[in-house]
């Protein structure tokens, strides 16, 4: 079963939200300006993006200060080809922090010659799905397939916005000598906060005492985001999120995937992913109980 036109539009072999976009402003992305004090977020739709978006506010504007106290986190770090909130990215002070579901090739020009920074984040990719399938029953913008299964299919085949996970994924790590770039795990920053909030601040060049790093730890922690309306995604109008059908933040678990998937999905799915999996320079972690 193909994804419907209505919900997704496919530009240069890339799957985006229909409503969001237009072709000719993703190709002027290729030219985007680029500052070196530019931070660019880089993530696979549903991999830790609005938990680290909040992050990097939190480290950079110290705690939502510096006039972040009541700013959105659309607002605070956003999206570079969702422009939803039509900010004006030329006139923004630095450094300018950005957040993009991008595949490598269709990144702007500089960032490829090391200009600005990147911080991907990557997440098993089970657990991806199963949050991407929950999360298209809570979003307007995304067809609501209850199937399971068809939504399956259409991740393994790459039909799901952003594409193939593989090829995201490949794409950011193969290309990683060209880029100034910092990958992380979604698991690893769940199981140690503080050990990720310091790799991403000593690749940022910033440096926080300890207090401030445990005041982002308790700020960026899943309870505390679920329950602030600036991260929660509470205020998002009707059009774009339906309350009624789930939480924006719905659980952020390590093997979550479990509650969804049979053993012979599972099995499925390690059919289509396991061998290109096995090639990439990461190691994932599957359960809650694994070690990194």
């Amino acid at each position: 079963m193909e994804p419907t036109d209505k919900y997704l539009l496919k530009h240069k072999g890339c799957y985006f939200v229909q409503e969001a976009i237009t072709p000719e402003y993703i190709d002027s992305l290729e030219d985007f300006e680029i500052r070196d004090s530019d931070i660019f977020l880089v993530t696979f739709p549903k991999s830790g993006t609005i938990w680290t978006q909040n992050i990097l506010s939190l480290i950079l504007h110290e705690g939502h200060r510096n006039g972040t106290e009541n700013m959105d986190l659309l607002d605070r770090v956003p999206w570079l080809e969702y422009n939803v909130r039509n900010v004006d990215y030329v006139n923004r002070p630095s450094p300018r922090l950005f957040a993009t579901h991008l595949p490598y090739y269709l990144a702007p020009k500089a960032l490829k010659i090391k200009r600005g920074k990147v911080i991907y984040v990557m997440r098993n990719p089970k657990d991806v799905l199963v949050s991407y399938y929950h999360f298209s029953k809570v979003s307007v913008k995304l067809e609501e397939v209850e199937d399971f299964e068809i939504i399956m299919e259409r991740f393994l085949a790459g039909k799901v916005v952003a594409n193939s996970w593989l090829d995201h994924i490949e794409g950011w790590s193969t290309q990683r000598d060209n880029l100034n770039i910092l990958f992380l795990m979604y698991e690893e920053m769940k199981k140690d906060l503080r050990s990720s909030i310091l790799k991403i601040c000593n690749f940022l060049g910033k440096s926080l005492n300890e207090n401030l790093v445990d005041d982002i730890i308790a700020k960026a922690s899943f309870d505390k985001m679920r329950a602030d309306p600036r991260t929660n995604a509470e205020n998002l109008p009707s059009d774009m999120l339906d309350h009624s059908k789930g939480r924006f933040l719905r659980k952020g678990t390590i093997g979550d995937w479990k509650n969804t998937m049979t053993v012979a999905q599972s099995e499925r799915f390690d059919s289509v992913f396991k061998e290109r999996m096995e090639k990439l320079p990461f190691k994932f972690c599957w359960d809650i109980k694994d070690e990194l």
